[in-house]
């Protein structure tokens, strides 16, 4: 692909975005799964308003953002203050994949994505999963990437085939999850070794941030704190690959058994 198209690519807005008043209301209107609304900065008025009402009886997180960014995601079309993200794809229960799980008559195996907000990296993350046979992947209603197009594209169709659960708060996910039996393994640069780490268990492996990593609320909260050992002069990876890794080598565990 030449650099021109490239670039004339990037500056299309994402398929799932949504942007102008009625476009928007329509959208919350029609029972379509929305994954968040941004609304410019200093616009809280008039039909935004009822927008911002509804999006919150809805439980559709509603996020101020500034003009250039509204500018930027919708490509210079005419978004009047408002644009929304409506996913790509229906969102799982909890329960689902410990259903999924048990199905397969195995312990649960889950993911989870503690504020990763790149849609490449989430969609690269599904990819691991899939490949992995995890359960379900967990995500956070705030401070994530939308399961929009880029994501699934990224996903390489492992979208269709993990169960996504979005959750209000990830740390009091992790402590239902501990309550239902599953022991929590926050993936940090200074933990155990991941080829050490007991892995014989219902387990979710928690990835961070790409310039955080995990929260510390959320790493409060798991069993183990779990490495990749490095014998290079960069001692990190980026989150999907450092994923690929991780998951991997609990599916052989898992399934040497």
């Amino acid at each position: 692909m030449s650099e021109k198209r490239r670039f004339e690519n990037e500056k299309e807005p994402d398929e799932n975005l949504i942007f102008g008043r009625n476009a928007v209301a329509e959208l919350l209107r029609s029972g379509r799964t929305v994954d968040k609304i941004l609304i410019q900065r200093g616009q809280r008025e008039g039909s935004i308003t009822t927008i911002a009402a509804t999006a919150k009886s809805l439980g559709v997180p509603v996020i101020d953002a500034e003009k250039q960014k509204l500018d930027r995601l919708c490509a210079g079309g005419v978004h009047q203050g408002v644009c929304a993200y409506a996913s790509a794809v229906e969102y799982a229960e909890l329960d689902d994949i410990f259903k999924k799980a048990e199905d397969e008559g195995k312990a649960p195996f889950i993911a989870v994505a503690d504020g990763i907000e790149d849609p490449h990296n989430l969609g690269a993350l599904l990819r691991c999963c899939e490949c992995a046979g995890v359960h379900g992947l967990i995500i956070p209603k705030r401070h994530s990437a939308t399961l929009g197009s880029v994501a699934a594209k990224a996903s390489a169709g492992a979208l269709s085939f993990v169960p996504v659960v979005k959750v209000p708060n990830i740390a009091a996910c992790l402590r239902e999850l501990k309550e239902r039996g599953v022991w929590c393994y926050a993936a940090e640069a200074d933990g155990e070794s991941i080829y050490k780490a007991p892995l014989d268990r219902a387990a979710a492996f928690v990835f961070g941030s790409e310039g955080d990593g995990v929260s510390r609320i959320v790493r409060e909260q798991c069993d183990y704190t779990v490495s990749i050992p490095m014998f290079g002069k960069i001692n990190s990876l980026n989150v999907s690959c450092a994923a690929a890794v991780i998951l991997s080598y609990a599916a052989n565990v898992r399934n040497s058994q």
